[in-house]
């Protein structure tokens, strides 16, 4: 049986994001459930599919650039729930850990991949 590639960090970073995410997501009031969780939730969404995206395409560049520019969006997003009250400091603090981490991954994976970088 063929080995099969591993799944690249930022893909993995992104599930369990979106993992922790999701349930939380849905204990936001339902006043902002459907809007800042919906937003929340469709960008990571598109984030991952982008990483998967990327993980496939011979040239990474765009799709790893549309997943680091919707999750600079998701960020901002995130940090309006704490400013709405909608998540505590604690929770805050958590997710926007690893919303950092995930960005640090996207944008090391764009370098290697940066024009005149092997594909």
């Amino acid at each position: 049986m063929p080995a099969q590639n591993p799944v690249p960090p930022a893909v993995q970073l992104c599930h369990e994001l979106l993992a922790w995410l999701i349930p939380l997501l849905d204990q936001f009031p339902r006043s902002r459930r459907f809007t800042l969780g919906e937003r929340l939730e469709s960008g990571l969404l598109f984030v991952l599919e982008n990483l998967v995206d990327a993980a496939y395409a011979r040239d990474k560049r765009e799709a790893l650039a549309r997943a680091n520019r919707r999750l600079a969006v998701t960020r901002h997003l995130w940090r309006l729930c704490l400013e709405l009250q909608v998540i505590g400091i604690k929770r805050y603090e958590h997710g926007a850990k690893l919303m950092l981490a995930l960005g640090a991954q996207i944008g090391g994976w764009l370098k290697s991949h940066q024009a005149g970088a092997p594909a």
